[in-house]
Order: structure tokens, then sequence, then C-alpha cells
């Protein structure tokens, strides 16, 4: 199991109590989940922060 999937689990599962609440839980679930799939990312070496962050303050683009 890579470490994206579990720290997705881990998002879901810690977000599972949230969904009690409705709608909102829902929407809260979603970025649990997201938190824990950017996460597993970061674990993995898939995805480097620092890029993400130079991409977004202008230092760098894609091209």
């Amino acid at each position: 199991m890579s470490y994206t999937a579990i720290g997705m689990a881990a998002g879901a599962a810690l977000a599972w109590a949230a969904l009690v609440y409705g709608f909102w839980g829902f929407l809260l679930m979603a970025v649990f989940l997201l938190i824990g799939g950017l996460l597993g990312r970061v674990a993995e070496g898939k995805l480097d922060l620092r890029s993400v962050r130079d991409a977004l303050t202008g230092r760098r683009s894609s091209s």
C-alpha cells in the first residue's frame, strides 16, 4: 500500500466523526482527504513543497 493511500485512509478515518454533522461534515471530510493525500505524496517524495511554494510565489514557472 502506498503512502498516498495510507494518507487518504488516515484522512478519511479522522473525518469519519465529522460526518455525523451533515453537509459540513462531508466538506470537512473532503478537506481531510485532500490533506491526507497531499501529505502521503510528500512522504513518498512525489511532491516537492519547495517547488510548489516557488511556483505559487512566482519565483519559478512550469514552462
